[in-house]
């Protein structure tokens, strides 16, 4: 139980994990707004405004120097890290996407001709780079108010 106990009151560790629900939270209502439905999907899935990748490990890094200094560490530890997963969300995550997107049109072009029976790829995975800052400064707000 000792243990359960300090994870439960790990500061740190509640701040990251409320920015990604918030973060999720609101890919939900934006895709209400826009789509004009709700689709739970985008609270599980990846992609879309904010990135709750972006979300969740600026309020690490944000938690961390808030808690153990900016020049601590683990504040370079946590800041490193994150710019890392940030990168990924809107680089590598962004590339495959758009791959994605080629190759289903390809899939719907040869459905046309020929049946095959692949499966659509899925190509919402990664992030703009407005949908990861937007995401890197919620969680920043998020650990400022938390921490």
């Amino acid at each position: 139980m000792f243990f359960f106990d300090e994870l439960f009151s790990n500061s740190i560790l509640s701040t990251t994990l409320v920015s990604w629900f918030v973060a999720q939270t609101l890919k939900v209502v934006f895709a209400l707004i826009k789509e004009k439905k709700f689709n739970i999907y985008r609270f599980l899935g990846s992609g879309g405004m904010p990135s709750s990748h972006s979300s969740m490990v600026m309020a690490l890094s944000t938690a961390v120097g808030l808690k153990n200094g900016w020049a601590s560490t683990e504040y370079a530890i946590a800041l490193s890290f994150s710019l890392i997963v940030m990168y990924d969300a809107s680089g590598v995550r962004r590339a495959v996407g758009r791959q994605a997107i080629i190759l289903n049109q390809m899939l719907k072009d040869m459905h046309k001709q020929i049946p095959i029976g692949e499966k659509r790829l899925k190509e919402l995975i990664g992030h703009t780079p407005i949908e990861v800052i937007a995401g890197a400064i919620l969680g920043i707000i998020i650990a400022n108010l938390m921490i």
